[in-house]
């Protein structure tokens, strides 16, 4: 049914249960995985008086982002592996983490993405967005989201 699935997660208890879930449908579809973590840039300051870190500070910063975005996905490969799933580790650095996730389920040729819905409803949501949503509404490919 499915040959690659792309398991999109932020590292929560919620995107874990999702990550339990894709994994055990990989294995029934034998589909291999790409686990996906998305890894902020850090935010500029761009209005006079705001404080800004320096350039070695920002790439300090942001690397420890993505490593810690690296241990998120390094341990979705661990469970795929008692699980007898092949799966490939994928960090991104975006502020778009919808986009990114639609891209690179693209670029991997991924025929499914599973990822986890907070349930935001009301005026949190209209604040925090819905990035679930957000790939809902432009994926070409079905999306399985679980809450």
């Amino acid at each position: 049914m499915y040959n690659h699935i792309l398991i999109a997660t932020d590292g929560s208890e919620l995107s874990e249960r999702a990550v339990q879930h894709g994994l055990a449908l990989a294995r029934l579809c034998g589909a291999k995985v790409t686990a996906l973590k998305i890894a902020p840039h850090y935010p500029r300051s761009y209005y006079e008086g705001g404080m800004t870190q320096g350039p070695d500070e920002v790439h300090r910063i942001e690397a420890e982002w993505r490593a810690e975005s690296q241990k998120v996905v390094d341990k979705i490969v661990a469970l795929g592996a008692q699980q007898q799933v092949a799966v490939t580790p994928a960090v991104e650095q975006s502020d778009f983490v919808a986009e990114a996730i639609l891209q690179v389920a693209e670029r991997e040729h991924c025929d499914l993405v599973v990822m986890a819905s907070h349930g935001y409803r009301g005026l949190k949501r209209l604040l925090l967005g819905s990035e679930t949503q957000h790939v809902l509404t432009h994926a070409k490919i079905p999306v399985l989201v679980l809450r």
